[in-house]
């Protein structure tokens, strides 16, 4: 996600639920280092870093992290950054990055970053967004955003769940469309800017919803979403217009 701080949205109206699944104090506080191993371009302005985190005791999908970068000269700097990797991947995590413009930590891993290089880490963090696998999940996200979203979708594959999961991804063009190789027929991407030929281009609408509610499976869905303030205002709007329930609704922004 971008290197600004990550936190629960929670608009006016309402839309976010309270409920949280306990996550441990003792984890979250602790730092440990993380050495990077491979880094993978996603998108002309996006990459994945893999590090190996040999103490990580895992995570749910959705949680995030703190990283913390300490320069030569003692300068350190912090950020939240979503788990793109599955619970599963034991010993290893994976981000998601953008190389934000003038960004101190993105700059760092875009520019000068290599494997072998280590930074520290501590987490996971918060019990809010996360999807434990047991209830179906309608997700729904723009840009990296879908960071968060895809490590559910990397956990649902890696289990072979049973319950119905469903992503939307927004993205500017093909070109910007991270995670682009992995998706599926449970994805639905939605172009705002340039799209393959015989694709709309448009911002995400009711109509794009619209099949996926219209599917809703026993229990209806539990529905996440991830992405800049205004997307995460207009995507939770949508989905209440077309009758997902307002506490089923988990929003996660940034910006």
């Amino acid at each position: 996600m971008t290197e600004t701080t990550t936190d629960t949205f929670v608009p006016p109206t309402r839309f976010a639920v309270p409920g949280r699944i306990a996550v441990s104090n003792r984890a979250a506080a602790t730092w440990q280092t993380a050495t990077l191993t491979e880094i993978r371009r996603e998108t002309p302005g996006a990459s994945t870093f893999r590090f190996a985190v040999p103490e990580w005791t895992g995570h749910l999908p959705g949680q995030h992290l703190m990283l913390r970068l300490t320069a030569e000269d003692g300068y350190v700097a912090q950020r939240h950054y979503s788990l793109a990797s599955p619970p599963d991947d034991a010993g290893h995590i994976e981000l998601t990055l953008d190389h934000v413009e003038g960004g101190e930590v993105s700059g760092w891993f875009h520019t000068v970053a290599k494997p072998g290089d280590s930074v520290e880490v501590r987490g996971p963090l918060s019990g809010f967004f996360a999807w434990p696998g047991d209830r179906p999940a309608l997700l729904v996200g723009a840009g990296s955003g879908v960071v968060p979203l895809m490590s559910m979708l990397r956990h649902h594959r890696a289990r072979a769940l049973d319950v119905p999961l469903r992503l939307l991804v927004s993205a500017r063009g093909p070109e910007e469309l991270i995670y682009a190789r992995e998706y599926g027929a449970e994805t639905t991407p939605v172009f705002t800017r340039t799209a393959p030929e015989g694709t709309a281009v448009g911002r995400l609408a009711a109509a794009h919803l619209a099949p996926l509610l219209a599917e809703r499976p026993p229990g209806g869905w539990e529905a996440y979403v991830c992405g800049s303030n205004g997307f995460a205002e207009h995507a939770s709007r949508l989905l209440v217009e077309a009758g997902q329930p307002v506490d089923r609704i988990r929003i996660e922004r940034f910006g």
